[in-house]
């Protein structure tokens, strides 16, 4: 069973390194919107529903603590992959990547996450189809 297109939330501090990996996101088969800082992340979860969300290194540690509580917050279905950090504590990361880890292994880490939009009957059962 191929998997769905996910719709990705991938926010980043750093806005090189956001364009490079977003590019490969969306070469992997993704729709990602790109958020650059805290803020951006925040206001991005007000306005859209998205099937992941992907916590870059370039955040501060603050910000990918504080983040996954407000993802969950807006959708309990969201899932969330937290890049260069120990998510095994945090009880809203999903998946986490450690720390230097290949864009490769992300787009790895992510095939083998369970989410609701990678499981094309479930999508379209949700969407009344």
């Amino acid at each position: 069973m191929a998997k769905a297109k996910l719709r990705v939330l991938y926010g980043e501090g750093e806005e090189q390194i956001l364009k490079e990996q977003a590019e490969a996101m969306e070469k992997a088969g993704h729709t990602v919107h790109q958020a650059i800082g805290r803020r951006a992340v925040e206001e991005a979860l007000k306005q859209s529903a998205f099937d992941l969300v992907v916590l870059g290194p370039t955040l501060s540690r603050n910000d990918r603590h504080h983040l996954p509580y407000m993802v969950k917050k807006a959708s309990a279905e969201t899932s969330v992959l937290v890049m260069h950090a120990d998510g095994s504590r945090h009880p809203y990361v999903d998946a986490c990547t450690d720390t230097g880890a290949s864009l490769d292994a992300v787009l790895t880490r992510i095939e083998g996450m369970t989410i609701a939009g990678m499981m094309p009957a479930a999508a379209a059962a949700a969407a009344g189809r």
